[in-house]
């Protein structure tokens, strides 16, 4: 069997969004309706696509169309092409048009709560016409989007990435972990305070995908604990720092955290072993945008002011 060549001129970029926008869409009709094209040109195309490869991309179904194992195959590397062509023009605008740009940051909880907004901050003092834009969720699921170039790069606490060769990171500051509640809470006073004594108040903890999540797990085995049963889950900074700041709730989290906010206190026991390296990742074979090195620049300035 002869290897598919696409790269003889057959195969179009128009086929590339085609076929993209059809899986998105899950019908040829939606997605004729969304280009704003013809349902039998779609269909033609479609058509074209598959004779170029000699393999059916989508099986066709009543309630629309799903993918074959060589469509999924396929339309993964059709959006990457579109993101790279993207950010290509992307690039060429922005070093024509010099100060301009856009860079779009995956952040997680650590990293999110301090230097981003200092980063970001003297970004735009620096170049107001740069666009930023931030997007939280946690780790896995920002890396597909960061492979496809819908971010530039994550901003947080490192995950392992030892079976993701795609990926590359940077580290910028290790920072420990501390346990924290509202400034006047009631453990705050409690002589020789310990672990277990903290299982009376309810707690905030990061959600299972987590890696601190993991290591607290592994604290409280140490200690011959289980997780705190009166427990909310959540990843998202503003609302753990209100539930802290409101309630008599404890949570783990970084350091700088509890020191750059008045409502919120260290609580006077040992830290956890718990350390956390605050970094960015990104893709190993995609170079940075002219406004995602800028911002790269500022995180590093950033983390040396906050660790100085």
């Amino acid at each position: 069997m002869r290897p598919v060549d696409l790269l003889n001129g057959r195969l179009k970029l128009r086929h590339l969004v085609l076929v993209v926008v059809i899986a998105e869409q899950g019908s040829v009709l939606r997605a004729a309706e969304h280009l704003r094209l013809a349902q039998p040109a779609v269909t033609r195309a479609l058509r074209e696509a598959e004779q170029f490869l000699g393999v059916a991309l989508f099986t066709r179904g009543p309630r629309g169309v799903t993918p074959t194992l060589f469509g999924e195959a396929f339309i993964e590397h059709a959006r990457t092409v579109l993101a790279e062509l993207r950010r290509a023009g992307e690039r060429i605008d922005e070093l024509n048009r010099g100060d301009v740009g856009t860079v779009t940051i995956g952040t997680l909880l650590a990293g999110s709560n301090v230097l981003l907004p200092r980063a970001i901050a003297a970004l735009k003092a620096d170049r107001p016409g740069i666009t930023v834009i931030v997007q939280e969720a946690t780790f896995d699921t920002q890396v597909p989007r960061l492979l496809d170039g819908e971010i530039d790069m994550i901003l947080g606490r490192l995950n392992p990435i030892e079976d993701q060769p795609a990926l590359r990171q940077i580290t910028l500051y290790s920072e420990p972990v501390r346990l924290v509640a509202r400034a006047g809470h009631p453990a705050q006073t409690l002589p020789g305070l310990t672990l277990p004594d903290l299982l009376t108040y309810p707690w905030v903890l990061p959600l299972e995908q987590t890696s601190l999540r993991h290591e607290l797990e592994q604290v409280f085995r140490n200690e011959g604990l289980e997780l705190p049963h009166n427990r909310v889950e959540c990843t998202s900074i503003l609302t753990v720092r209100t539930l802290l700041r409101d309630t008599d709730m404890v949570a783990a989290l970084p350091e700088l955290v509890a020191r750059t906010d008045p409502a919120l206190a260290l609580l006077p026991m040992p830290p956890a072993s718990v350390r956390r390296l605050v970094g960015v990742t990104f893709p190993a074979h995609r170079p940075l945008t002219p406004s995602a090195r800028l911002m790269l620049d500022h995180f590093h300035a950033q983390a040396v002011e906050l660790t100085a």
